[in-house]
């Protein structure tokens, strides 16, 4: 099973003084294969970690030893994440979320690894429950 990796718990792995920090931590350590994203996350990560005063460096060198692989392109998937986004306006959702969405659908089975409640409301392929992996 896929684990696709979402903006907090990445944050959380970089930063000592995060609440879920050992959580992340633990995950990162136990899982083999590559944790899927996409380039939205990337961006959040490395913005919330710069802004908080740690380097975003740590972050990107994870995808250059292949631990998270950007799995997917949002050039190629604009119309799905279009969709979702008007189906979740009322949540709203990030675009980091509605591509992590558009992951699940693509990877399955899988499970996101998330600090992010709105996913317990999300659904893939319009009715489909998104496993989690949350503290």
């Amino acid at each position: 099973m896929r684990l696709i990796l979402d903006t907090g718990p990445w944050v959380a792995l970089h930063c000592r003084n995060e609440r879920h920090h050992d959580w992340a931590k633990a995950q990162f350590a136990q899982t083999a294969d590559p944790l899927l994203t996409c380039e939205a996350v990337v961006a959040e990560t490395c913005f919330l970690l710069a802004r908080a005063g740690f380097d975003p460096v740590k972050a990107l060198t994870l995808v250059e030893r292949g631990v998270v692989q950007v799995a997917m392109s949002l050039g190629n998937e604009v119309a799905a994440v279009r969709a979702l986004f008007q189906r979740y306006d009322n949540v709203p959702a990030s675009l980091a979320d509605a591509c992590l969405i558009r992951l699940a659908e693509l990877h399955e089975p899988c499970r996101v690894l998330t600090l992010d409640s709105d996913f317990h409301v999300y659904r893939r392929h319009g009715r489909k429950v998104i496993p989690l992996l949350t503290p």
